[in-house]
């Protein structure tokens, strides 16, 4: 029974107790709620109470629901996210948490090169506009240029100067999906959009996975069973499985998308760092794609600009939305960028990347070889099988003890899926021997029994 409340409704109530057993892990992370009515006949209330309940702490974030399946309980991202991806002083830990591109004296030097040129130049054309929202016309062309050699066409019209892909993949779904909607996505995805819909509050729903990503047959099931708005995917070293969607694969997709009418929207971030030619949705469907990249994981972190294409008739909305949250993006990094494509600085720093990357999957491939459930020569980050006995959590426990951080499967699960694991990054200023001494740490400790009782949970 419900305890009343002077001033409290019974669904106010009932939200507020929901969401304290989900704060308290009394309900964990993907437990299903009991159906409306069950939960209405045990608390002696009615089913609109219930449903009322549920629908505020889905909008919330605590809940999400699934069309024929029931009620499950959310990972709480943003708070996984901030428990086992910090920022940490690299001088204790050894932080493999977190996705970066490689910073090395090349990536050093040709910041210093093109921060000395600008201080030396008219900056004027670029520092003192406002507008247009969508980008200033030098930057687009040369977004023009780089998403040529990503296999994406479009006029300038059709593009977006972003603050990032992230700031991209916002504008897009915040453009076609409204609250309440549901977006399918890979059941193990970038927690990014895991976020977006606990901000947006549509329905997110995780697709089954191979090697190269989402299934047709369980897209097209789903598309067939009605009500899906749009689907968000990493079709290229997706996070965190560095899966790659083929060429084959992305065509069936767009072909089922094209016939239910659904939007597809791309984030390409990690494209860049690919080699193989691989078709874009945002060309297989002109009208439902969305494509959005930057320079953050594949020329330097801290370049945060990215393109965003749009279908033709969503440029208008898209730019509103933009203006009236960043206005436009940062056009100093967008200069930087643009610069750095025509001089061919881009290029080279590209290609920096993907010889590192190339250089420390090896290390991964020598050092943990049999614990490597999925990964790729240009990711870079690994997907690790846990091994018998362990934990995921218990294992990020031992070893952080160890000065080591990782990432579980929690932070990236968008829903029904066996498929855990950790994730490790190889990326940053690690160096290729301290790298090499984090992973014979994994090693070490993947290769132990785990404790027979955990006791550094005890204070």
């Amino acid at each position: 029974m419900l305890v009343k409340r002077k001033g409290a409704t019974k669904h106010k109530i009932l939200t507020e107790r929901i969401i304290a057993d989900i704060d308290a892990n009394v309900l964990p992370p993907r437990a299903r709620m009991p159906t409306h009515r069950d939960l209405a006949r045990k608390l002696g209330v009615s089913v609109q109470t219930v449903s009322l309940s549920y629908k505020e702490a889905e909008r919330r974030g605590y809940l999400r629901g699934e069309v024929g399946r029931g009620t499950f309980v959310r990972s709480r991202v943003t708070e996984k996210a901030d428990r086992f991806m910090l920022d940490r002083n690299e001088g204790e830990t050894m932080d493999l948490s977190i996705v970066r591109a490689v910073y090395t004296e090349a990536h050093e030097h040709a910041s210093r090169i093109v921060m000395q040129r600008l201080a030396e130049a008219d900056n004027s054309t670029f520092m003192r506009p406002c507008r247009p929202i969508a980008g200033l016309d030098p930057h687009r062309a040369a977004a023009q240029t780089w998403l040529r050699g990503l296999g994406v066409e479009a006029n300038k019209d059709r593009i977006l100067i972003t603050n990032g892909a992230a700031h991209g993949l916002f504008l897009a779904v915040a453009a076609v999906v409204q609250a309440g909607e549901t977006v399918l996505t890979e059941c193990l995805t970038d927690h990014g959009i895991i976020g977006l819909a606990n901000v947006l509050g549509f329905n997110l729903r995780g697709l089954p996975i191979d090697r190269e990503g989402i299934l047709v047959e369980a897209f097209e099931e789903a598309c067939a069973a009605g009500g899906v708005t749009a689907l968000v995917l990493v079709p290229t070293l997706g996070n965190p499985t560095s899966h790659v969607m083929g060429a084959g694969r992305r065509q069936a997709i767009a072909e089922v998308a094209r016939r239910y009418g659904v939007f597809v929207i791309e984030d390409e971030v990690y494209k860049p760092l690919l080699e193989e030619p691989l078709p874009a949705f945002a060309e297989l469907l002109p009208d439902l794609g969305f494509f959005t990249t930057s320079f953050t994981k594949s020329v330097l972190t801290g370049l945060r600009v990215g393109y965003l294409v749009v279908p033709s008739h969503y440029s208008i909305r898209v730019a509103s939305i933009m203006r009236v949250t960043t206005w436009s993006a940062t056009n100093l990094a967008a200069e930087i960028a643009a610069r750095w494509i025509e001089d061919g600085t881009a290029q080279e720093l590209l290609d920096v990347q993907r010889q590192e990357a190339r250089a420390r999957q090896t290390i991964v491939s020598e050092i943990l070889s049999e614990h490597i459930a999925q990964t790729h020569p240009l990711s870079l980050c690994a997907w690790l099988k846990v091994p018998p006995r362990w934990t995921e959590e218990g294992l990020v426990r031992a070893l952080a003890q160890n000065h080591v951080a990782v990432t579980p499967s929690d932070p990236f699960i968008a829903g029904e899926t066996d498929a855990g694991g950790i994730r490790i990054c190889l990326g940053g200023r690690l160096s290729h021997g301290a790298l090499a001494e984090a992973l014979h740490i994994v090693r070490r400790t993947f290769d132990q029994l785990p404790p027979v009782f955990d006791v550094s949970s005890i204070a």
